[in-house]
């Protein structure tokens, strides 16, 4: 593919790159600050993000890298090639740097579909609804190696021939396990808002069940980005090299704005909602014994199980530091106490 449709879409789709090169750098800044400012000793899901975080970066870099390269090489660089900019890249397309760029891609696609995988099992406490998408991990793996080793071959391209065939195989077995686990994700989020909205009020459950929650937490513009690439690719478009660059920027972006929100604490945890305290004026009303808890403090717990959200208040008098406690109930999934 060589028309002036994909020689205008890679061009555009390399600033894309570097906009996005640049948000990424940001929040790998951030994340690193939190996690490298904790003065205590670091724990192993801390270790884990560092690494995890490093590795994004290092992979990404390369595939900016190489774009960028390979677009200096085709229009400045051989500038006056025989047969113009297509002919070079017919030519050049299975260069080693790109089969490099190909294969950090490959990588970074890996590393975020099995922490999107992992986030789903943390978001539904269940490991038979991973099982499915774990399947599906597997045969991205497999038809990730495949594709590296057609689209590398000498003479050979990722837009045409059998790589792109296979190419198309891998995009639709990743991209699907992408908008299943999604669903997945959007939908315990969005099941739980609706009972914990009704009982805990918006203070408690925004920052878990929230618009932000369902966006970052179900990695939706990387799974999106994934979906116009996919569609783009499989009409032989020459725009498909656009969001090609979106999706692999976003397939970096997008896992490293969930483990920012991990290492801030705002992320869903395993059986957790949230522990939150707020301060509760009760007024006496005339009640007898109502006044031993005016301008008392309210703490009100609220954890995810598997039957429903279980909520704990607790008071404490004014003048007393002791805790009496007011009540417990449970919220079942169907809503019911």
């Amino acid at each position: 593919m060589s028309d002036a449709l994909f020689q205008n879409s890679y061009y555009i789709g390399n600033n894309f790159n570097c906009i996005l090169y640049g948000v990424e750098l940001v929040l790998y800044t951030m994340t690193m600050q939190k996690l490298l400012s904790h003065k205590t000793r670091r724990t192993r899901p801390d270790r884990f993000f560092i690494f995890f975080s490093t590795a994004n970066l290092i992979l990404i870099t390369i595939y900016v890298a190489v774009q960028s390269v390979f677009g200096e090489e085709m229009w400045i660089v051989n500038a006056d090639f025989p047969g113009g900019q297509g002919a070079y890249l017919e030519e050049f397309a299975a260069v080693w740097y790109q089969t490099m760029g190909t294969t950090a891609s490959v990588a970074l696609n890996l590393l975020s579909d099995g922490l999107l995988i992992y986030r789903c099992f943390i978001v539904w406490s269940d490991v038979r609804v991973v099982i499915v998408p774990g399947l599906l991990y597997l045969a991205t793996l497999a038809l990730g190696i495949v594709e590296l080793w057609a689209s590398g071959a000498p003479h050979d391209d990722f837009f045409a021939g059998l790589a792109a065939n296979l190419g198309l195989s891998y995009y639709a077995t990743s991209i699907g396990l992408n908008v299943l686990v999604t669903c997945l994700i959007t939908g315990r989020i969005m099941t739980i808002a609706r009972t914990s909205n009704k009982y805990l009020g918006a203070e408690i459950s925004q920052t878990y069940v929230g618009v932000a929650a369902i966006i970052i937490e179900s990695a939706l513009p990387y799974t999106l980005s994934g979906i116009a690439f996919l569609v783009s690719y499989g009409m032989d478009s020459g725009i498909s090299i656009l969001f090609l660059s979106i999706y692999v920027m976003f397939t970096c972006v997008s896992p490293q704005m969930l483990v920012l929100r991990v290492v801030e604490g705002r992320a869903w945890r395993r059986n957790q909602l949230t522990d939150a305290s707020t301060t509760l004026n009760f007024s006496s009303n005339g009640l007898p014994g109502a006044s031993d808890y005016t301008n008392s403090t309210a703490t009100r717990s609220a954890v995810v199980g598997d039957g429903g959200i279980h909520v704990h208040l607790q008071t404490t008098r004014k003048g007393d530091r002791s805790l009496e406690d007011v009540g417990k109930f449970a919220v079942s999934s169907d809503g019911s106490i």
